[in-house]
């Protein structure tokens, strides 16, 4: 007994192991997109790899990556069609992991609204909130059915993408989000319909990434961040009514019918291999790009994302 008493006095004795320090910054608002690191978090499993994360929802979604490019993060939520833009312009970002990995993107109608089929939208207006790859999208949709930009008047909408459209002011979204805005108007009492992105003639993409400096990144604190992420994704996918009581339970404004729904929606999605490139997703996104003109030179994949777990 006295041995085991010195031992466990020891053990008291030997402070705990310092945490290495990360600071996360998200794209937006916490919401079901960010089921892993959230629940990760709760779980203990970034605790569990030795990392104290901050996360840090942004005022401007357009600042993480710049943040990151500036040394003021060590990662950021972003999205695969930004950062072939960002780096083009000079950033130094890289892909480090995947979140989501699958588009969300979709062009938006009233489902019992004059827009039955794409061609249908000849003459019509289009709500968008972001311009340069929207547009891109947008035109490349068009082509496939038969109808160009002059086709349609594009009206810059804001971030009102499903009012304007339950509203009437526009016919269609491009930009919306089938988790997100298709359960808003379903809530509204009204239904929506999505033409998806990548049946419609645009390169399959991960909507969401994360992001790092190149030049500074900490290649073993994102590595065991993405472990934890994994591990995360995994604790979802086999208890997803568990995992979203873990997830809502962290804000009052996450319990609500539309998160409910969303999650629900985004689950399938979240990349179970956070790690794992896909060099040919990156390099057919490059060519999309190069043929709308939105980038001047193909950048090789090397220069856009890295698969840690080869490099570790």
């Amino acid at each position: 007994m006295r041995i085991l008493t010195l031992a466990t006095l020891a053990m008291m004795a030997t402070p705990a192991m310092a945490q290495d320090k990360m600071t996360l910054l998200l794209d937006w608002f916490i919401n079901p997109d960010h089921g892993p690191i959230i629940v990760a978090e709760e779980l203990g499993y970034f605790a569990d790899q030795g990392l104290d994360v901050e996360i840090i929802a942004p005022a401007d979604p357009s600042d993480p990556p710049k943040l990151v490019a500036a040394g003021k993060g060590d990662l950021a939520v972003s999205y695969q069609p930004s950062l072939h833009l960002q780096v083009a312009e000079g950033l130094p970002l890289k892909r480090v992991g995947t979140l989501v990995a699958t588009p969300l993107n979709c062009l938006l109608v009233l489902k019992d609204g004059p827009i039955k089929e794409i061609s249908d939208l000849k003459g019509g207006k289009v709500g968008f909130s972001v311009s340069g790859v929207e547009e891109a999208v947008l035109g490349t949709i068009l082509k496939k059915n038969g109808l160009s930009m002059d086709d349609v008047e594009m009206v810059n909408v804001n971030w009102s993408l499903s009012p304007s459209l339950m509203s009437k002011q526009v016919d269609a979204v491009i930009g919306a989000y089938r988790n997100f805005e298709l359960n808003q108007m379903e809530i509204e009492g009204v239904e929506g319909k999505c033409f998806y992105v990548e049946e419609e003639g645009l390169p399959a993409y991960d909507e969401l990434i994360y992001v790092a400096n190149k030049d500074t990144m900490d290649v073993d604190k994102i590595t065991r961040f993405l472990a934890a992420t994994e591990k995360a994704t995994q604790y979802i996918v086999n208890h997803p009514d568990e995992s979203w009581d873990i997830f809502s339970a962290t804000s009052k404004e996450l319990q609500d019918e539309l998160n409910a729904k969303a999650w629900v929606d985004t689950l399938p999605r979240f990349a179970l291999r956070p790690n794992a490139l896909d060099h040919g997703r990156y390099h057919r996104f490059e060519t999309f790009l190069l043929e709308a003109g939105l980038i001047s030179e193909r950048q090789s994949i090397d220069d856009l994302a890295i698969d840690l777990s080869v490099e570790k």
